[in-house]
Order: structure tokens, then C-alpha cells, then sequence
């Protein structure tokens, strides 16, 4: 009996120490509900139910993660449909002097070099 107490306690201990790590080491976008100093205050308060809590509810996963990807402007159907055709055009044409712009900016010493 006393064996598997022991081991048992070894366990929680390291348990504990690797919910306190894996706490302290995710980003403050992993986590979920309250900051992560907060969570790692219960982690370290509440030993093994803290660790628990961290793992079920305060861990954010990558699934979750990828929901919240953000779309640039040109990629989003809203953004796009609230813009007027004019404005499409004019969006539109500043883009290709801008490109025609860079463009000759790299072939003009390339060009030089050449001849």
C-alpha cells in the first residue's frame, strides 16, 4: 500500500510540474477564460485539480486556433462586396502602376548591367 502511494504522489508531482510548465510556455493566445497569469495561479494553488482544469478548460486547442484566423482584405467576401465597382477600378489600377511601379524600379539597373 505504501508503494503505490508513493508512486501515485511521484506521479501527481510530476503531473503538477508539467501543468505549471506547459501553462507558463503557451502563448497568451492559447489560453481560454482568464489571463494566463491566472491560470498559472490555479495551477500552482490547486495542484493536480488545477492541472486538470488547465488541460480540459483553459487550453486552447488548434483546432480552436484555426477558427480564429483572420482573412486579409482581399480575401474577404464581405470586404469586397462592400466596396463599389468605381472603387474596385481605382483599387484595381493604383495596384498595377504600383506593380508596373516596382517593376521598373528591379529592371532598370538589371537593364544597365547588360548592355
Amino acid at each position: 500500500m505504501a508503494r503505490v502511494l508513493i508512486v501515485g504522489g511521484f506521479l501527481a508531482l510530476v503531473f503538477w510540474v508539467f501543468s505549471i510548465v506547459d501553462c507558463a510556455v503557451q502563448p497568451a493566445t492559447r489560453h481560454r477564460g482568464v489571463p494566463k497569469a491566472a491560470w498559472i495561479a490555479i495551477v500552482v494553488l490547486i495542484p493536480v485539480l488545477g492541472g486538470i482544469l488547465w488541460f480540459v478548460l483553459g487550453r486552447r486547442r488548434r483546432s480552436d486556433q484555426e477558427s480564429i484566423r483572420s482573412v486579409a482584405p482581399d480575401d474577404d467576401p464581405e470586404f469586397l462586396r462592400s466596396l463599389g465597382k468605381n472603387e474596385q477600378d481605382e483599387r484595381i489600377r493604383r495596384l498595377e502602376e504600383e506593380l508596373a511601379r516596382l517593376d521598373d524600379e528591379t529592371d532598370g539597373p538589371a537593364a544597365d548591367s547588360r548592355s
